[in-house]
């Protein structure tokens, strides 16, 4: 007997529906076969479902089993299918009613006694398939995060058993719902705060700037001076995550990982922090993989990507950063499929001065030499440095500064004037693609960032002065663009122009 049971596989993280088609026929050898692209996981489910099967006494006796996955062409990866190949076997011997199937969708891996476990990517699966108009089962781990997508109904179960006997009649399943709109305007716990750093006023006027545009930041400066700190406290001042960037993060990060629970569903409702080690390959920062996987730099849209130790990254992987950092997004190729990911993350950057760490400081002396500067900064090709917005230093704080008991500025004080910054940027820009300033194309430049002539004049001499490039010309008039909003002022004049190109000394170094 025929049978037909819709499920859903990722790519990416979009997704797509699939149709398990499952015959069960009599009069020929004992077999189970799976065809339509499975992978290994995929293949291995025939002795979960068969062990599922029989521990909860459902009796099908010695068959000839055949599961095709349609379309056939779609790589079919992972065990979220185990759920309708049961349902769809089930429903062949007389279990189920196959009309039952048809307004559902079923996901979930099986144990072998026949209990549901969670499965990544339900959010990406709830989004795609809400036009179908068919309710979504799945294990009670998982359908938190579905519920997050409101069009698609979620129910959820916790075993085998319990979907049988609800489309039998004979219960009902739970539904599903997230208030996730309540759980972002609560969320309002932050590990770090700036009123924790002491001094260091200029750095965090930079940073300010930064995270008010969106714009790349270097920071530059002798080990223990508080780049690290600084760094890990940036997220604190970032606007909330809107209720379509927190869907886009959910989705990069279920997929990523063995699905979002409702335990760890609150974590994700903060902007990503991603803080690799130097060690990490090309694949583990931009994704990668046989069936490709995020990385770093998409698990970190929407928030912070830093990269301490910036010259001990290997070269090639820095070098890698070119394309989402110029196109937000990376597209990941391979013999069997393409994936693109988003990733629209700030990048924050830490390096020491010079091999040793001690050029420039009053206190320790500096024994390297020109070239062993020069080398360790040449790590950093001129396109990746011209593609960062900040370069700051970030000195020594002295034991005055260190000693006094007042507190600095809090990142609530900070985040107060982002946000109004925000808003100014999101009411220029109205219905354009874009949101930040650092995101202005090029030929938008003149429109969005009108310059005083004496504005434009001192931008004429820095330029020929310090032989800056094309790009860096940009980046100073886009940040002296957030620096004017900082003080509410639309046309941008000399000291905004000035303090912008305060920013940009690293580039005479290239």
């Amino acid at each position: 007997m025929l049978s037909k049971v819709h499920s859903a596989t990722c790519i990416g993280i979009e997704a797509c529906e699939i149709d398990i088609e499952v015959d069960v026929s009599h009069g020929q050898l004992p077999n189970f076969n799976i065809v339509g692209l499975p992978d290994t996981a995929v293949k291995e489910s025939k002795d979960r479902v068969r062990a599922a099967i029989k521990n909860n006494d459902f009796l099908t006796g010695s068959k000839h089993i055949t599961v095709n996955l349609a379309p056939a062409d779609i790589k079919k990866e992972g065990p979220s299918f185990d759920l309708p190949i049961a349902l769809g076997i089930l429903a062949s011997t007389g279990h189920i009613s196959p009309e039952k199937l048809e307004n559902y969708i079923f996901l979930g891996e099986l144990a072998l006694d026949g209990s549901l476990r969670n499965i990544p990517g339900c959010l990406s699966i709830a989004h795609a398939l809400s036009h179908l108009n068919k309710t979504l089962i799945l294990p009670k781990e998982s359908a938190q995060e579905a519920s997050i997508e409101t069009k698609t109904p979620v129910l959820w179960a916790r075993d085998l058993k319990e979907v049988v006997e609800f489309l039998n009649g004979k219960i009902e399943l739970k539904k599903a719902e997230a208030n996730i709109e309540l759980l972002i305007s609560s969320n309002t716990e932050t590990e770090f705060n700036f009123r924790e750093v002491k001094g260091q006023h200029l750095v965090k006027r930079a940073l300010e700037i930064a995270v008010s545009g969106f714009h790349h930041v270097l920071m530059i400066g002798p080990p223990g001076s508080g780049k690290s700190m600084l760094a890990k406290r940036i997220s604190s001042i970032f606007p909330k995550l809107e209720l379509d960037e927190v869907i886009q993060t959910i989705k990069i990060k279920s997929h990523n990982q063995k699905g979002i629970n409702e335990y760890n569903l609150c974590s994700s409702l903060s902007r990503p922090f991603r803080s690799p080690h130097s060690s990490i390959s090309q694949a583990g920062l931009i994704g990668g993989g046989s069936y490709p996987k995020p990385g770093e730099v998409s698990l970190a849209h929407h928030g912070v990507l830093f990269l301490d130790e910036f010259p001990e990254f290997r070269r090639d992987v820095i070098e890698s950063l070119r394309s989402p950092l110029e196109d937000k997004k990376v597209t990941i190729s391979r013999a069997k499929q393409q994936v693109s990911y988003p990733s629209n993350f700030m990048l924050i950057c830490a390096m020491n001065p010079c091999p040793c760490g001690n050029l420039g400081s009053e206190i320790k002396e500096c024994y390297c030499t020109i070239n062993q500067i020069n080398q360790y900064r040449g790590k950093i090709s001129g396109p990746i440095m011209d593609r960062i917005d900040i370069h700051i230093d970030v000195p020594m704080v002295p034991y005055t500064q260190l000693s006094n008991k007042e507190e600095s500025e809090s990142s609530e004080d900070i985040q107060e004037r982002i946000q109004r910054v925000r808003q100014i940027q999101s009411n220029r820009f109205g219905n354009n693609s874009f949101h930040c300033n650092s995101q202005i194309p090029d030929k938008l430049i003149r429109k969005f960032c009108p310059l005083t002539p004496e504005a434009e004049e001192l931008l004429k001499d820095a330029l020929t002065q310090l032989g800056m490039s094309a790009r860096a010309y940009t980046k100073i008039i886009k940040l002296a663009r957030t620096i004017a909003d900082l003080e509410n002022t639309e046309l941008i004049d000399s000291s905004h122009i000035s303090e912008a190109i305060q920013y940009r000394t690293l580039d005479r170094y290239q």
